[in-house]
């Protein structure tokens, strides 16, 4: 299974190991329609087996990052059910909420470019990134209980993004953050002045990750989201932690990087990647 071929709703466009997502519906100001959160599902089911492309950046055509869900979908599905109706509206909120965790959980580097605003889903997609960058003028905000519906698939990733008390504060409120608002609460990685210098801090992520063996990436992803999930004990992550090392240090990956090392040079992920 590889990448969507025809897209109506994102852009993909690859380079080398590093594959461009754009959310690409600026008249929407990519809101998250329907056939953009399908399109963005079957492009992270797709990356889950691509061990070529080792990151992901994504962001919105426009200068407008996400402006969040459906609205006028969510309106059209408000009324009262019928007794026995399919609950379309219940099944593509959680269709939502497997998407978010897709992208959260990908194997790949992912960075999350925030220009113009971060609203609803959009906030929620911006604490997915391993990496997430701003525009100082980015306007993010948790705004669903403003029209009075509720944060349901993003909550999860908030909280664990920024904590309980911070999440309680904008998931109440509605309040909205700027760039460099959203670095100081842990959302933001890095904060760009202007254009000009977003794109050199991408190139300058990109770059760095591109050093590292995407192998190890992948497992180092997967182990920091079992401790963050919880619910198993200190001494099973770390046995399963010592499995991964072990594991890691005698691969292919492993022994090419350790050679290298003592070789004092670069590993051959680091001369293919850039």
């Amino acid at each position: 299974m590889g990448l969507p071929q025809t897209t109506e709703f994102i852009k993909l466009d690859r380079k080398g190991p590093v594959l461009h997502v754009w959310l690409n519906k600026p008249d929407m100001r990519n809101a998250l329609v329907a056939g953009m959160g399908d399109e963005l599902y079957a492009t992270f089911d797709a990356l889950k087996t691509m061990a070529d492309v080792r990151v992901v950046v994504l962001r919105g055509a426009g200068g407008t990052f996400c402006a969040g869900g459906d609205i006028k979908g969510f309106a059209a599905a408000s009324k009262p059910l019928a007794p026995g109706e399919r609950d379309t509206l219940k099944e593509a909120n959680r269709r939502g909420g497997a998407l978010f965790q897709l992208i959260d959980e990908a194997r790949q580097a992912t960075i999350v470019v925030v220009e113009g605003a971060a609203m609803g889903g959009g906030f929620g997609m911006a604490c997915l990134g391993d990496i997430t960058l701003a525009t100082a003028d980015a306007q993010l905000a948790m705004t669903e209980v403003m029209i009075g519906v509720v944060p349901a698939q993003i909550s999860p990733f908030v909280v664990r993004r920024i904590g309980l008390t911070a999440a309680r504060r904008f998931g109440v409120s509605g309040a909205r953050l700027n760039g460099e608002q959203a670095r100081d609460v842990g959302i933001v990685t890095e904060v760009a002045a202007n254009n000009t210098e977003l794109e050199m801090l991408i190139e300058k992520h990109v770059a760095q990750i591109l050093k590292c063996s995407p192998g190890a990436v992948a497992i180092t992803k997967a182990l920091m989201h079992r401790v963050a999930q919880g619910g198993v004990g200190m001494d099973a992550l770390l046995d399963r932690a010592a499995e991964d090392f072990v594991a890691a240090v005698r691969s292919e990956e492993g022994r090419e990087g350790t050679r290298a090392f003592v070789e004092k040079r670069k590993p051959d992920w680091a001369t293919q990647g850039g």
